[in-house]
């Protein structure tokens, strides 16, 4: 609790650092900012290609049930990696001012959460345009949902930043290890095509609740089932406890190893 308190102290250094992190994504470019709407409206005409007419698939609007799970992933997979880089890229800083260490992931997370808040609008737009249903009270939940990924995906970029400035070849491993864990997360197919006798084992993977929920209000339009939203739940307070943890006992000495 103490440690929280401290963190609070410092939410305008958090604040800070996600400005600065948001304006510096597309520093330089012509179109700057736009680039945050741009992004998932090319990946969703590529999709639509591709599945529409290349790869068709036998399920309905296959482009949509793939874009709905997709920005949610990417966020996560950008916690996972590049958030693995944080500290190790804010050295300056940590090296030599104090602060609590843990602002920094704090911010890479919320900036990179903000990011694919205006990601959604995109999201949601298409939802109505291509006419999946749309249930009012199934987007209640979609506040609810966001929270839960927030918060494991903090856990993951706390665990994934402390290790890192210990064993920096980790950042490189990472991005081996986000693409293998997207093809065993149901994000370009359904859970239903999972053999039964293993589908317990893809029911162990943090981030597979997770994106049922999102396309159980997003495509399919209904509320997510409570067993989904509370197997979501107690996987991302697990991670963000065991996070919190491993990076306290290893930010002491991060100031000599950066």
């Amino acid at each position: 609790m103490q440690g929280i308190k401290e963190i609070f102290l410092y939410r305008e250094m958090i604040i800070s650092l996600v400005r600065k992190d948001l304006r510096g994504r597309y520093k330089g470019s012509v179109l700057g900012f736009l680039w945050t709407f741009i992004n998932p409206l090319l990946q969703l005409a590529v999709y639509t290609l591709v599945f529409s007419v290349i790869m068709r698939s036998d399920i309905d609007q296959f482009y949509m049930f793939l874009f709905v799970a997709l920005i949610p992933w990417i966020f996560f997979a950008s916690c996972l990696t590049t958030g693995s880089f944080c500290i190790i890229g804010e050295t300056s800083l940590v090296s030599k001012i104090y602060f609590p260490r843990e602002v920094v992931p704090i911010a890479y997370v919320t900036s990179s959460f903000v990011n694919m808040l205006y990601c959604f609008v995109v999201v949601l737009a298409m939802v109505v345009v291509t006419g999946r249903p749309v249930n009012i009270v199934a987007w209640m939940f979609l506040p609810i949902i966001m929270l839960v990924e927030y918060v494991m995906a903090l856990g993951v970029a706390l665990l994934a930043s402390s290790i890192t400035v210990y064993f920096r070849d980790l950042q490189h491993i990472l991005g081996i290890v986000a693409m293998a864990w997207q093809f065993l997360t149901p994000v370009i197919y359904p859970l239903s095509m999972v053999p039964e006798e293993i589908q317990p084992v893809f029911l162990l993977n943090p981030m597979t609740p997770v994106i049922i929920a999102y396309r159980d209000i997003l495509y399919y339009g209904v509320i997510p089932q409570m067993s989904t939203m509370l197997h979501a739940t107690g996987f991302g307070i697990v991670i963000v406890v065991v996070g919190w943890i491993v990076f306290g006992q290893l930010k002491r000495r991060f100031a000599e190893e950066l």
